[in-house]
């Protein structure tokens, strides 16, 4: 009888639904006490008889809930104690006039209590039971096994069958619509429990999730296995741009960012901040969207707002038949899992500006010597491990102090951007250039070996030479390469700034490559402070 209770205890704790069965028995107790007492002629027992057998269900309940709680739950003894209940009924209603008695209506509010806290297959086989027990007390009676009570004896042996069988078909009935309207609220709770499980998951993915993109595809995950949706697409953007963050099963958009245009669906959804569903696309007012989802039909926009402001569309497709339409509480569900992710959308995004303002010098663009400690740090790493090179290119602005005392500090500023765009267009994409300090620049060359970053040296020396500035400018180039030159980053470094200062010594304009095959000595860094403390000097 207690097959469903285990699943059906994942809504409501079974210790809860014991409890409430136990409130229940004492109520029935109570009835039958009070019953006895307000009529003592329809009783065809003694008082005390039916005293001690109330009192012996009461300990026997009770002692039962005792050992419960010690074992720590059981369904065993939750479906023992409902067989108990329905040997109790039967017997309070056998001594309280069998098929005339008042009582045998609490066997109906059994049904209905079981099948409403346990489940709608349990309070089927509890009705069976009852049934059974129903049936042996009567034929008890017809073969004089069990004392005839009541007036029901009196009438004719069809007749109390007849009686018999319309009672039980009654509580069958109830029992069928209790359990009907039971399973169906409990699938009801069960989806809607299922629902907030898949948020809380993709709550807890959205924590590791540090950048827009990772954000994007968390939701899309997370909704497509939610509910099962086909097609479906992650568009998002801080400004009137749309571009595709993450999407399954969609075609290919004809550009990366698309502006919608007035009359676009897109444009809607992200201005009405509501959910749109659309059953066709118009080609004609949202060509791009489209061409992302090719002969679309029954589609579903839920923007996605945060802080008053629209940082996407969530697209899906649901997969139901022509002319149907989504659920509303799955469109409600959706618009939840939208509303969380465009949250962390927008947080991924301003961490990422953050992390690209901690790391970019606010003058010329590039990376500043923060992010260029990092980068040197982790490229010596990776080339440790993986026993390649990594070379180091020092570069600084010939006479810069005097073209700034001649021409101004705005124009020093300008020469200083233009250096660092010519030195960016020059680099490789795995390259990193940096401002290292003042009119000094740094490049990091991964895999380059001391020639091929003579080489490169010479290139970014000329495209320097050749850069858009307001004055013709060139630069001095210290090469240093990891194992060769040092085995660490301020080695590394001090070796390159070493060389470069050969390079000031030989007239500058030129390139010189490190000579060092020693370590850096203790002392050297607080030198090459004092040298970068004095950039007039050269």
């Amino acid at each position: 009888m207690t097959d469903r209770v285990r699943s059906a205890g994942e809504l409501v704790p079974l210790a809860e639904r014991v409890q409430r069965m136990q409130l229940f028995r004492l109520g029935v107790s109570a009835a039958v006490v009070l019953f006895a007492l307000l009529a003592p002629d329809a009783l065809d027992a003694g008082l005390g008889d039916l005293a001690a057998g109330v009192g012996a269900y009461l300990a026997l309940s009770l002692g039962c809930e005792w050992w419960w709680h010690r074992s720590r739950g059981g369904l065993v003894l939750f479906g023992a104690m409902l067989i108990v209940d329905g040997i109790f009924l039967a017997w309070a209603s056998y001594l309280t006039g069998g098929m005339i008695s008042p009582l045998r209506y609490l066997i109906l509010l059994h049904l209905i209590a079981v099948s409403l806290l346990a489940s709608h297959r349990t309070g089927l086989k509890l009705a069976l039971w009852h049934s059974l027990l129903l049936f042996v007390v009567f034929y008890a009676q017809e073969a004089d096994l069990l004392r005839p009570f009541g007036q029901a004896v009196e009438q004719l042996p069809g007749s109390n069958f007849q009686q018999l069988v319309g009672f039980v078909a009654v509580f069958w009935l109830v029992a069928m619509i209790t359990g009907t309207l039971s399973a169906v609220n409990e699938r009801e709770l069960r989806r809607r429990r299922y629902d907030l499980e898949a948020l809380a998951r993709m709550a807890v993915d959205l924590e590791d999730a540090t950048d827009p993109g990772a954000v994007a595809q968390v939701l899309l995950d997370s909704v497509v296995d939610a509910f099962s949706f086909g097609r479906s697409a992650v568009l998002g953007g801080q400004g009137d741009e749309l571009s595709v963050m993450a999407a399954l099963g969609t075609g290919r958009a004809p550009t990366p960012r698309h502006r919608p245009v007035a009359k676009s669906v897109l444009h809607h959804a992200r201005e009405s901040r509501m959910t749109q569903l659309v059953l066709e696309l118009d080609a004609g007012n949202d060509p791009w969207l489209a061409s992302l989802f090719p002969s679309a039909r029954n589609l579903a926009l839920v923007p996605l707002t945060a802080e008053g402001r629209s940082v996407g569309v969530l697209v899906i497709e649901h997969s139901l038949r022509q002319g149907s339409r989504i659920e509303r509480r799955v469109v409600s569900i959706v618009e939840r899992f939208t509303s969380q992710a465009a949250l962390a959308l927008r947080n991924a995004w301003l961490l990422e500006q953050l992390q690209k303002v901690a790391s970019t010098d606010g003058l010329t663009g590039i990376a500043n010597r923060r992010a260029f400690d990092t980068v040197l740090e982790r490229e010596l790493a990776r080339a440790s491990r993986a026993g390649t090179m990594v070379s180091l290119v020092l570069l600084d602005i010939d006479h810069f102090k005097k073209f700034n005392d001649a021409h101004g500090h705005q124009s020093g500023d300008d020469v200083l951007r233009a250096v660092a765009a010519s030195l960016a267009l020059e680099c490789r994409e795995y390259d990193t250039p940096a401002r290292y300090g003042g009119e000094e620049f740094a490049v990091v060359l991964p895999n380059c070996s001391p020639e091929e970053a003579h080489t490169a040296a010479e290139r970014l020396r000329l495209a320097v030479a050749g850069a858009d500035s307001p004055l013709p400018v060139t630069v001095s180039a210290g090469i240093a390469t990891f194992p060769i030159n040092g085995k660490d980053p301020v080695s590394v470094v001090t070796a390159a700034d070493e060389a470069l200062y050969e390079s000031k010594r030989a007239g500058r304009n030129c390139v010189t490559a490190s000579s060092r095959t020693t370590p850096q000595p203790a002392s050297a860094p607080a030198v090459h402070e004092e040298r970068r403390s004095a950039p007039q000097n050269r």
